[in-house]
C-alpha cells in the first residue's frame, strides 16, 4: 500500500466508550459499528461494506444510545468518549428483527445466493446459516426471524429478471435496495453505470436511462456483483448454491496491477472468482480478472506433445487452426518430445556454436520460470540470446531509467495518487489496459486530485481531467521539452533538489532554450498558454487533497516507450520531475505502467539479453565473474540480441557466425505481437528447430517443430512481481488438464538433456567479407550447471525462489518464500526480514554511481516512417479492456467473447464522414508491409488522420502493418506510429476459431 503522508496518520487516537456495558475503546473517527466488529461484536447490517462510505439506509444496525430518543444506526454514526451504547437492548433489537423481516418478506422463496452452511458471510469470517438470500438470510437466521405469512400474502409484485449480459444475471427480485451496487459503481470502481431511480414503491436500481444491463455502458468489473448482499446480481456462473470444494487465494493473470483474487473451484472448475483485499486491488477486480477465469477450461488446451509431421511443410502464409491440429503434428510421449527436442537444440549448439540458439521466455509465467529459463539459455545454450515481452513494451522506459535514477522499476505505487494534487497521465489508456489502477486515479479526482491526460487520442479518463491535451502523434518530446522549459523559465524549478541531488542540469537547461510553448505549440498542437498552465500546475500542485503534501506524480504507458525515440521520451519525463523536485516523496514520482501481470518480475529475474538477474550487465566484469562463480559455469560477456533482433538472425546467410537456427519459446506468441509479422512469421518458419512450450496452439506454435503442454496459470504455484514492486505469490487452485505439465518441470527436464555447453571459443561476429575473429576462452562447467534437480513441491519451486532470491539479495533478500506464504505480498526492495519494503524510493539518494539523477537532454527525433500522399493516415496500435495481448487466452474466455467477439478499428468522424463510411462498415488498412480488412467502430477520442486497432485478433492482426524500426537504446519497436492507406470495403477474414468451447468433464 501506498506510504502514509506523514507518521500520524497511521497511529490515529483512541476514545473509549460502552458498548452492551463493555467499555470499548474506538479509533478517532471510527463508528460504532466497526469498533464492534474490531472488538467481535455482532451488529447486523446489510447496506454497510468494509471499504465502502457507510450510507445508513437500510436500518438494520441500529443501536439504541443512552440519552438520545432515536435508535441510530451504527455504520455512520462516531463513537465518542463516553458513549453508551446498546445495541443488543430489546428495544434495538426488536427494530433490528423488524427491518430483516420486512425486507425478507418481499423476496421470493427461491433465492439466487444459497447459504449452504459453512460458507462465510460479507468477509467478517462468520460462519454463515441455511438461507435462499446470503447475507440477510445469514442475518435472519442469527436473529431469529421468520416471516409472518400476513406480510408475504402482501409481497411486492416482483420486477422480471434481467439476464442480458453475457456475465451478470439481474434479478431485483431479490434486490433490498441497500445501494451496495450503486456505491461499487459511482464511488469504487467509478463507472457511473449504476443509479437509483423514481421514487417510494416504485423507486428501482437502474443501468444508465432504464437499459438492461447487457445494453448499458457496464464495463463487466463485476465491483456490484461482490458488493451484492442478497444475489440481486449475480455471477451467470455461480447461480444458487455458493458450496464449493475450496477456495484457493491468488493473483490475477492478466495486467501489471496485480490484483489479488480468490478461486472458487468445484469439480476442479473455477466457477467464479472474487477480489481480495490485496494492497494493489483492495478487492477490487476488473472484466478480465472477475470473467476472464474459463480460459483455462477451454476445450482446445494443448493436453498431450506435439511433434511436427515430417511431410508437413512449415507455411506461414498458412492460418492455424486450433482445434485440428492432426494434420499437421503428432502425438507424442513426453520422454519422446523432451529426447527430441533437446537432441536438436544440443547438436545445433554444438555443431553451429552457442550463438545459434536463443530463448523467449514469458511474462505471463512466474518470477521462478523466468529466472530458470534466463538461467537454461545462459548456461546450457551458451548465450545472452533470451528476451521478453518487456522488448515489446518498456524496453525504451527501462533504459531512461536506469540510466537516470540507477533503478528499472516505478519510484511510487499506483495508489500513492492518493497523496498527489497532480496527476500526469501520459501515453496510456489505463481504463482499458489497468483497470483497477484507474479507479484509483477516478477516487483521487473525487477527492480534489488535478488530472491531466496527455495523448493523442482522448481515452476515458479524459472525462476526469482538469486539462486534456491532445498533441499530435509522435511529438512526445517537443511536448514535455516545452514543461521543461516552462519550469525553468519561470522560475518554478526546485533548486535545492536541482542542486544537491542532480546532475548535467546545465546542459538539459540549455538543450531546452529553444524549446518554448510558443515554439512548440504548432509543433505539438497545443496552445502555448495552456502548456505554461499546465507547466505551472504541475511544479507548484494545488494542494487541494486533503492532508497533500503538494506532489505531482507521472504514470505512462506504452504511447511513451512504442517509439523510435521512446528513450527519449522517457528521458523527458524523467528531466520534468527533477527539475521541478517531484521526486522522492509521497504523491510524486515517476511510474511507467507495466503491462502484464509479470513483465516486471520477468526483467527483474534476468529475462532480457544484456543484463543478469537484477539488472547487473553482461558487460560489467564484477557481474559477470559473480554469476560465473555462482552458477559455477562459464558465461557470455557480451549483451545476446533482442527479440527483433534474433528474428532478423533467424533469416541471417548460413555464413553468418552468429545465425539463429534454433529457439525455445515458453509462453511467448511473437507471431502475433512482432511488428511486420509477415517478416517474424517467416523468420519463425526458418528455423531448423522450434520448441514452443505453451498451453494452446498459438500461432507461433503452428510454425514450431515441437509443442510442449504446459501450465496456465491457475494450475501453478509460484510468485510474479508487479507493477509496484510487490513480490506476490499465486497458489494452485486446479489440476492441469490431460497430460499437461509445469513449466518449472519442463525448463528442468529438457536443461538436464541440453546439458551444460562445452568450454570453446566464442565467435564474434566478424566485419562483412572478413574472416571471423576468436573472442576469449571460456573455462568449463561445474555442478550448479548441471544441477536441474530442485526438490520440494510444485516442481521445487521453494527452492528456485531460494536461489533466485540468493541472486538477486541486493533487492529482494528480506522476502523469503515462508514470508510469502504468510503475507502473500511484500514490496521490494526488502533487505531484512523486519524490513516492511520501500513503497517509496529516492527519499534521500538515487541508486546511481554519485546518487543524483541524471537529466539526459533529448530533441525531436521524428518517426521512421512519416505519412504521405499515398499512406495518409497514422496507425495507431494497443491493447482493448476485454481482450489482452495476442488474445491467446483471453479470446479463449466465453464471457470476454461474448462482450468483444469482433475485430474493430476505431476512428473519429469526421474522418469517417470523409470516407463515405458508417459505424459497422468494413475498412481497409494497408501499409507498405502488410494489409487487413476490418469492421469499423466511431470513436472521436482518435485523432483525425489516426486509426487504432488492438493487436488481439488473428484474423485482423495490426501487427502485419506495424514497422519494426527499433529505438536504438532500448531497441523497442514503433509500435505507436506508422502510414496506412485507408479505404472503403474489403474481405473480413473468418474469426480465428477460439469460439467459447469449454473443455470436457
Amino acid at each position: 500500500m501506498a506510504a502514509p503522508a506523514k507518521p500520524a496518520d497511521s497511529t490515529p487516537g483512541t476514545v473509549a466508550f460502552t458498548l452492551d456495558q463493555q467499555i470499548i475503546d474506538a479509533f478517532a473517527g471510527e463508528t460504532i459499528l466497526q469498533a464492534a466488529q474490531r472488538h467481535g461484536v455482532d451488529i447486523p447490517h446489510l447496506c454497510y461494506r468494509q471499504g465502502y462510505r457507510a450510507d445508513g439506509n437500510c436500518r438494520a444496525c441500529v443501536v439504541e444510545i443512552k440519552g438520545e430518543r432515536t435508535l441510530a444506526p451504527s455504520c455512520c454514526r462516531s463513537a465518542t468518549a463516553g458513549m453508551e451504547v446498546h445495541a443488543k437492548s430489546e428495544r434495538a433489537l426488536k427494530s433490528q428483527q423488524m427491518v430483516l423481516e420486512l425486507l425478507l418478506s418481499d423476496l421470493p422463496d427461491t433465492g439466487y445466493k444459497w447459504l449452504d452452511g459453512g460458507q462465510e458471510n460479507d468477509g467478517q469470517g462468520v460462519p454463515a446459516a441455511v438461507g435462499q438470500h446470503g447475507e440477510l438470510s445469514d442475518w435472519a437466521a442469527r436473529l431469529q426471524v421468520d416471516v409472518r405469512p400476513a406480510l408475504r400474502a402482501v409481497r411486492r409484485e416482483q420486477p422480471a429478471a434481467d439476464l442480458s449480459h453475457p456475465a451478470i444475471a439481474v434479478n431485483l427480485d431479490a434486490c433490498i435496495q441497500c445501494k451496495r451496487c450503486v456505491r461499487a459503481c459511482r464511488e469504487e470502481q467509478v463507472n457511473g453505470v449504476i443509479g437509483y431511480a423514481m421514487h417510494g414503491a416504485h423507486s428501482e436500481i437502474v443501468f444508465d436511462l432504464g437499459d438492461a444491463m447487457g445494453d448499458s455502458s457496464c464495463v463487466a468489473c463485476g465491483e456490484c456483483v461482490q458488493a451484492c448482499p442478497t444475489g440481486a446480481l449475480m455471477p451467470k456462473t455461480q447461480i444458487g448454491s455458493q458450496a464449493v470444494d475450496k477456495k484457493v487465494d491468488s493473483v490475477c493473470p492478466f495486467c501489471g496491477v496485480g490484483c489479488l483474487l480468490t478461486y472458487h473451484v468445484k469439480d476442479n472448475r473455477i466457477i467464479s472468482v472474487a477480489g481480495r483485499n490485496g494492497p494493489a486491488n483492495h478487492d477490487r477486480l476488473c472484466v478480465k480478472g472477475r470473467f476472464g477465469f474459463d480460459y483455462a477450461h477451454h476445450g482446445q488446451r494443448l493436453t498431450k506433445p506435439l511433434i511436427r509431421r515430417p511431410d508437413v511443410v512449415k507455411n506461414p502464409a498458412v492460418a492455424p487452426n486450433p482445434g485440428d491440429w492432426s494434420a499437421v503434428f503428432r502425438e507424442a510421449s513426453w520422454e519422446e518430445a523432451l529426447e527430441f527436442t533437446a537432441g536438436q537444440l544440443k547438436g545445433l549448439r554444438d555443431r553451429h556454436g552457442r550463438k545459434a540458439l536463443a530463448g523467449f521466455g514469458s511474462a505471463k509465467g512466474s518470477n521462478e520460470e523466468a529466472y530458470l529459463f534466463q538461467k537454461l539459455v545462459r548456461t546450457g545454450f551458451g548465450s545472452n540470446n533470451v528476451d521478453h515481452c518487456t522488448r515489446l513494451c518498456h524496453a525504451s522506459s527501462v533504459a531512461a531509467l536506469l540510466e537516470g535514477v540507477g533503478s528499472g522499476a516505478v519510484s511510487n505505487q499506483v495508489n500513492d495518487v492518493q497523496h498527489a494534487g497532480l496527476i500526469l497521465v501520459i501515453g496510456a489508456n489505463p481504463t482499458a489496459n489497468h483497470p483497477v489502477a484507474a479507479t484509483w486515479i477516478k477516487n483521487a479526482a473525487r477527492r480534489g486530485a488535478t488530472i491531466v491526460l496527455a495523448d493523442p487520442r482522448v481515452t476515458d479518463i479524459g472525462r476526469h481531467a482538469w486539462r486534456t491535451l491532445q498533441f499530435k502523434a509522435d511529438t512526445d518530446v517537443a511536448l514535455l521539452n516545452a514543461l521543461i522549459h516552462t519550469i525553468i523559465d519561470e522560475g518554478l524549478a526546485d533548486e535545492e533538489f536541482i542542486r544537491t541531488r542532480a546532475s548535467n542540469y546545465e546542459a538539459l537547461k540549455e538543450n531546452v532554450r529553444g524549446y518554448s510553448p510558443e515554439a512548440m505549440a504548432p509543433i505539438c498542437g497545443i496552445p502555448a498558454p495552456t502548456l505554461r498552465e499546465v507547466a505551472r500546475a504541475y511544479a507548484r500542485p494545488a494542494g487541494s487533497l486533503p492532508g497533500a503534501i503538494r506532489g505531482a506524480m507521472i504514470l505512462w504507458g506504452m504511447g511513451i516507450s512504442q517509439h523510435v525515440h521512446g528513450t527519449d521520451n522517457a528521458r523527458c519525463l524523467i528531466a520534468l520531475a527533477a527539475v521541478a523536485g517531484q521526486i522522492g516523496k509521497p504523491g510524486s514520482g515517476l511510474h511507467p505502467l507495466r503491462g502484464q501481470n509479470n513483465v516486471q518480475g520477468a526483467s527483474d529475474a534476468g529475462l532480457i539479453p544484456m543484463m543478469f538477474p537484477n539488472y547487473q550487465r553482461v558487460t560489467d566484469t564484477r557481474a559477470h565473474a559473480w554469476f560465473e562463480k555462482f552458477w559455477d559455469s562459464p558465461l557470455d560477456d557480451q549483451p545476446g540480441y533482442t527479440v527483433i533482433e534474433i528474428m532478423h538472425q533467424a533469416l541471417a546467410p548460413d555464413s553468418d557466425p552468429h545465425k539463429v537456427r534454433g529457439m525455445y519459446i515458453m509462453g511467448e506468441n511473437p507471431a502475433m505481437s512482432d511488428p511486420d509479422l509477415n517478416h517474424s512469421r517467416h523468420a519463425l518458419a526458418s528455423l531448423e528447430h522450434l520448441v514452443v512450450q505453451d498451453i494452446f496452439m498459438t500461432e507461433t506454435a503452428w510454425l514450431a517443430d515441437v509443442v510442449l503442454p504446459a501450465t496456465a496459470w491457475p494450475e501453478k504455484t509460484g510468485t510474479v512481481s508487479n507493477t509496484d514492486r510487490m513480490v506476490q505469490l499465486g497458489r494452485q487452485a486446479i489440476d492441469p488438464p490431460g497430460d499437461a505439465r509445469p513449466d518449472l518441470w519442463i525448463i528442468q527436464q529438457i536443461a538436464r538433456r541440453v546439458g551444460p555447453h562445452a568450454p570453446h571459443f566464442v565467435p564474434s561476429r566478424p566485419p562483412e567479407g572478413a574472416a571471423p575473429a576468436l573472442g576469449r576462452p571460456c573455462g568449463g562447467s561445474g555442478p550448479h550447471a548441471l544441477q536441474w534437480d530442485y526438490p520440494g513441491e510444485h516442481s521445487g519451486v521453494a527452492a528456485v525462489y531460494e536461489e533466485m532470491r540468493q541472486a538477486m539479495h541486493a533487492t529482494i533478500s528480506g522476502i523469503t518464500w515462508e514470508r510469502l506464504q504468510r503475507e502473500s505480498s511484500v514490496t521490494y526492495p526488502c533487505l531484512s526480514a523486519d524490513d516492511p519494503g520501500s513503497p517509496t524510493l529516492f527519499i534521500d539518494s538515487f541508486p546511481t554511481p554519485d546518487g543524483r539523477v541524471r537529466l539526459v537532454p533529448a530533441d525531436i527525433i521524428p518517426a521512421n516512417e512519416r505519412p504521405d500522399a499515398d499512406f495518409p493516415f497514422v496507425l495507431i496500435t494497443g491493447r482493448q479492456l476485454e481482450h489482452w495481448h495476442t488474445g491467446s487466452m483471453t479470446r479463449r474466455s466465453g464471457v470476454l467473447d461474448a462482450i468483444e467477439p469482433m475485430a474493430t478499428a476505431s476512428m473519429c468522424g469526421d474522418d469517417m464522414a470523409a470516407l463515405g463510411v458508417s459505424p459497422g462498415d468494413v475498412i481497409s488498412v494497408r501499409s507498405r508491409r502488410g494489409k487487413v480488412a476490418i469492421h469499423l467502430r466511431r470513436d472521436d477520442g482518435t485523432p483525425r488522420g489516426a486509426v487504432f486497432i488492438p493487436f488481439a485478433y488473428h484474423e485482423a492482426a495490426a501487427n502485419l502493418m506495424t514497422n519494426a524500426a527499433l529505438d536504438p537504446v532500448g531497441k523497442i519497436p514503433e509500435f505507436k506510429y506508422c502510414a496506412v492507406a485507408v479505404t472503403a470495403g474489403g474481405v473480413v477474414l473468418p474469426s480465428a476459431g477460439y469460439g467459447s468451447g469449454a473443455m470436457p468433464s
